[in-house]
Parts: C-alpha cells; structure tokens; sequence
C-alpha cells in the first residue's frame, strides 16, 4: 500500500522563494477549526490539539481502508475587523492590531476522498476516547484562492512584517489588490524548531 504524500503531489503549493512570486493556486481541501484571540493562550493551543487528534485519527481510520495518507502541513488564514481598523495594511498590522483581535482558522490540508460521514466518526472517535470536546468545532473546508503573490519567510513570525513589506512592494509594483485573506503556510514545526530557523510561507490572494 502506497502511502498519499500531499506535499509531494502538489509540490508548487508548499515551494516558494525568498522573493515574491505570482502564481495560481488549485482549489483544495482541509480539516480546518476556527477561532479568535492571542496565538500564545491555551485557548488556540486546544484548537491546535482538537485539530490534530481529529486529523490522525482520521488517517488512521483511513488506513485500516487502504487509504493511508500523510497529515500534511499546519496552514492558517488570518483576518481581523477591517471596519474597525481602518487603513491599516498587512505590512502594519502585526504590529498595530493586539493579538487578541485576530481570528483565525488553523487548516491541515486533507485528501479528497475525505468524507463528511468520516468526519463525524472521527470526532465522535475523538471526544469519546481522548476526552477532547473540542473536536465538535473541527470541520471540512474548501479554499479556492486562485491568483496569490506569496514569498518564503526564514525566521520568527515577530519578523514578519520585514518580509511582508516585499510583498506590498510586489503588489503595488504589479497593480495588484488584496482579494481574500492572509494565508499562512508553516513549513517548520515551530514547537521543535528555532525561531530564527523557521520557515512560513506568506501567501496574499489577490485580483
């Protein structure tokens, strides 16, 4: 039985460089959660655990069918209320905008034979064995961004926004204008990994 590698069958969606690139992304499909606050509290830590029970649990249940798969990349979309913060740019946000303001949805991205009736078992696998209630809140998603400008950021997230700025420049340089939002793709596994050695894609959809 060969096992399913997403990160090698669509190896363009977890590749870039350390210079802004436009590119056009396929739609695809994740186990995804949602919430909103300070990435650093326990509430996002349990999402984060929520997320992770349910995925393996998940390729577990499909490799008892012949279907195993690699759990891919941790992903997140990151958003905050742009009528009440007004003119401020991805470039400054990090910065001007509290942590606790932020919602995000943290995605690993999942095959597409995943199903919804698998998804249920999976959860209910979760909460009753591992005792992780939290899995109710864990559901499919589709994402289809089509056109995104996205670079390779090397270091902490605090950092960020230096390379950000090269996006913005990109984008203005090319006419291009915000049309979803913020994506991040977390190469390195930030709990293993230092921080100056980290490696996040930061992907903009845009139009």
């Amino acid at each position: 039985m060969q096992k399913l590698d997403l990160t090698k069958q669509y190896k363009a969606y977890y590749r870039a460089t350390n210079q802004p690139e436009l590119l056009e992304i396929e739609k695809a499909h994740f186990l995804s959660i949602t919430g909103k606050g300070d990435p650093s509290e326990q509430q996002y830590a349990d999402k984060l655990k929520a997320l992770y029970a349910t995925a393996y649990t998940l390729k577990f249940k499909y490799k008892a069918m012949d279907k195993d798969f690699v759990v891919a990349k941790l992903e997140g979309l990151w958003s905050f209320d742009e009528q009440h913060y007004q003119n401020i740019s991805i470039t400054t946000a990090p910065t001007l905008i509290p942590r606790s303001e932020w919602n995000y949805r943290m995605m690993i991205r999942m095959p597409e034979f995943v199903s919804q009736e698998q998804l249920d078992q999976a959860v209910q696998n979760v909460i009753t064995k591992k005792q992780i209630d939290m899995a109710n809140e864990v559901e499919l998603f589709t994402l289809n961004e089509g056109k995104v400008v996205q670079i390779l950021h090397i270091g902490p997230f605090s950092t960020e926004p230096e390379t950000l700025i090269k996006l913005q420049d990109f984008c203005i340089k090319e006419g291009l204008q915000k049309n979803g939002l913020h994506h991040e793709i977390y190469l390195s596994d930030f709990n293993k990994t230092a921080p100056d050695q980290l490696r996040t894609i930061l992907r903009e959809p845009v139009k």
